[in-house]
């Protein structure tokens, strides 16, 4: 049966579980999930996700004040990490709410405790060890963690650090993993550890201790960021918009915006009710981009526009008005995983999910 919308993005929400199974077949038992659900829960839906997450998961990621607030306001009880550094109009909001925030510098931790009133305030103490874009390095790191232990109001709960290249350089990665787990050890040896992503669990998991928590993002979703091990995770949500137009261009005929594309023969040309006002990325043109019709796949034609896409359907014996077309996800034999589209846009699967419009109506399942 048709879907009403024009284009839409279905949630598989059983695939959640199925893709926490694998990651937590990667670790020691008793290692901590946090569930990174930041930018509306990577374009699946932000309370939605959480709400399906809460007995799953121990902790959720976000990145500001207002996507916690989001959560809580779900209903979701568990507690709430904020990833970067706080702006100070989120300061009382994280000390009110009690989220957990990640913070650098002794100077973060007194202007947090200057709010704090009855019981301490959880933080994570975050160090660079590669990243380059919060925390300090080495020494300067140990200093500020010395200042922050001597306020009363605020009590460091976690180590953090971050991998930049988990999914590219195994060496580096593991080199960094060495370094992390040494310096926390001089800062703390006993605090839980929080630095491994989905694909530093896949290639690393077994050197996450019992107490550390790890930071799953992409793989959650069903796409994992190191391709062998895609076939283990199940993609958890599926772009969909239908057929809107059907017509036989002659050869010769050009096709959207800058004439970028000619016919070279007779086409059957399908107009699809998605373009990148929905998400579907305009450098997805002309870069041999694909979409799912009746399972098979049908190449997308010249340039993606705001509301419209084309593509050819001559191989199919017939297109009508108002067939279901998917755009990122499963039809019959076929896929598109959304990394697939990323490689041919130039860009990575992250931006593709959170690229997904508000216009695509989320629909859970």
């Amino acid at each position: 049966m048709n879907h009403p919308h024009r284009c839409w993005a279905e949630i598989d929400v059983s695939g959640f579980q199925a893709n926490l199974a694998q990651l937590k077949e990667r670790v020691p038992s008793g290692v901590r999930f946090a569930a990174v659900i930041k930018a509306d829960a990577y374009g699946h839906g932000l309370e939605p996700v959480a709400v399906a997450l809460r007995d799953q998961v121990d902790l959720f990621a976000v990145a500001n004040t207002a996507e916690a607030q989001a959560i809580r306001r779900a209903g979701v009880e568990a507690p709430i990490m904020i990833l970067g550094p706080a702006i100070p109009e989120e300061l009382p909001v994280i000390v009110r709410e009690r989220f957990i925030p990640t913070i650098s510098t002794a100077e973060e931790g007194r202007r947090l405790a200057e709010m704090v009133t009855g019981a301490p305030l959880d933080v994570h103490f975050v160090f660079d060890t590669g990243m380059g874009r919060i925390g300090l390095w080495h020494g300067e790191a140990a200093v500020e963690f010395r200042r922050l232990a001597q306020l009363a109001q605020v009590r460091v709960t976690a180590l953090s650090s971050h991998l930049p290249v988990a999914d590219e350089d195994r060496e580096y990665t593991a080199d960094q993993l060495d370094r992390f787990r040494r310096e926390a050890e001089q800062l703390s040896g006993t605090l839980p550890g929080t630095i491994l992503n989905s694909a530093g669990v896949m290639r690393f998991g077994q050197s996450a201790l019992t107490r550390d928590i790890v930071r799953i993002g992409l793989a959650l979703y069903g796409i994992c960021p190191l391709p062998e091990f895609q076939s283990l995770f199940r993609p958890v949500l599926t772009l969909k918009t239908r057929v809107i137009l059907v017509r036989t261009l002659q050869t010769g005929r050009a096709v959207s915006y800058g004439r970028t594309f000619t016919t070279s023969r007779e086409t059957k040309v399908a107009t699809l009710g998605a373009g990148y006002g929905d998400g579907y990325s305009r450098h997805l043109s002309n870069v041999g981009a694909e979409v799912l019709i009746q399972g098979r796949r049908c190449p997308v034609l010249g340039r993606v526009t705001m509301d419209q896409t084309m593509v050819d359907v001559s191989g199919l014996p017939e297109v009508n008005v108002g067939d279901e077309v998917v755009l990122i996800g499963r039809q019959g034999n076929e896929a598109i995983l959304a990394s697939e589209l990323a490689q041919k846009a130039g860009t990575i699967a992250w931006e593709i999910f959170t690229g997904i419009t508000k216009r695509a109506v989320r629909v859970y399942r």
